[in-house]
């Protein structure tokens, strides 16, 4: 299986356009200080050619020359993503849809609960709908999915979605089960595993156990302090209010998943006032002494 990170930021990028906090003054005055990175997203294949994009982030159109995938002899137009698997209905993970509207078909894999908020509270679907045929595949939490692709074959892979915790978008006009999962992708053939969990505001026993049948953990780095945001002035919210575990601290999400025996653990959806974005920051320093990294855009597995 393979994997590539097309984003590895939470939702305004890093640096963010409007912010200059100490990570973002940082990179803007010091560019070898840290990577920009765009908004969070994933893709996986099979076979390096067919790609399935995790979650679809408003910087998919750049996003996607990451993607090793040609067009046919002669071909005037090629579409490298076979489907968009989506683990909520934010506007940083679902924007993108819009923006894929040329494929002319979208196949949106989604939890009944996510496709409810991206047809009748964003309308994501409706306007998508406007220029593409878009079909939306059901995912049932705890039960495992075979991706197909645009032509109707198998591509190898399985999502099966679990639940996590976090509150549902803020403009949901309903608190649903199911709005907000994690996903574990299997390949098949081979049996190995990815989880990608980019937003989780809690990490108890079950969610670890199930992290640690998986080859590769991609994990909600969002903040490192629970107080990073109120801190900075930035938001009257502490991390967890904002339905994210901090990375830092005794019972942060570091100390936990460094226990894990995946051959990678790997923070993504990382906030631009994290200071373990800054290369030789000492934040940066205790994730890599744990054993894991924090994802940068392009970074790329074969599992």
């Amino acid at each position: 299986m393979h994997v590539v990170l097309l984003g590895t930021a939470a939702g305004g990028g890093f640096p963010q356009w409007n912010c200059w906090c100490p990570s973002c003054r940082a990179v803007r005055e010091d560019p070898a200080a840290a990577a920009p990175r765009s908004q969070s997203s994933a893709a996986v294949s099979a076979d390096g050619t067919h790609w399935f994009l995790l979650n679809a982030s408003p910087d998919v159109r750049d996003q996607l020359r990451l993607l090793a995938s040609a067009p046919a002899a002669g071909a005037v137009r090629h579409v490298p993503v076979e489907g968009v698997v989506l683990t909520d209905a934010e506007l940083d993970h679902s924007l993108g849809i819009v923006l894929l509207r040329e494929a002319r078909a979208l196949r949106i894999h989604a939890t009944p609960a996510v496709a409810r908020i991206l047809a009748e509270d964003s309308r994501i679907l409706a306007v998508t709908g406007a220029f593409a045929d878009v079909e939306v595949v059901p995912l049932a939490p705890g039960t495992a999915t075979p991706l197909v692709r645009r032509d109707g074959s198998p591509s190898g892979l399985l999502v099966e979605p679990f639940l996590v915790a976090a509150g549902p978008p803020r403009f949901a006009t309903r608190d649903e089960p199911g709005h907000t999962v994690g996903l574990v992708i299997t390949d098949a053939g081979r049996g190995t595993r990815c989880a990608f969990v980019p937003g989780a505001g809690a990490l108890d026993d079950a969610l670890m156990a199930r992290l640690a049948t998986c080859d590769l953990v991609l994990f909600d780095g969002t903040f490192w302090d629970d107080d990073e945001m109120v801190r900075l002035g930035i938001s009257t919210k502490r991390a967890r209010e904002l339905d994210h575990l901090p990375v830092g601290g005794p019972d942060g999400s570091l100390a936990r998943l460094a226990a894990l025996p995946a051959r990678h653990r790997v923070y993504t959806h990382v906030n631009n006032t994290n200071p373990m974005l800054l290369s030789r920051s000492p934040e940066r320093e205790e994730v890599e002494r744990h054993g894991l990294a924090v994802g940068h855009d392009g970074m790329r597995f074969v599992l």
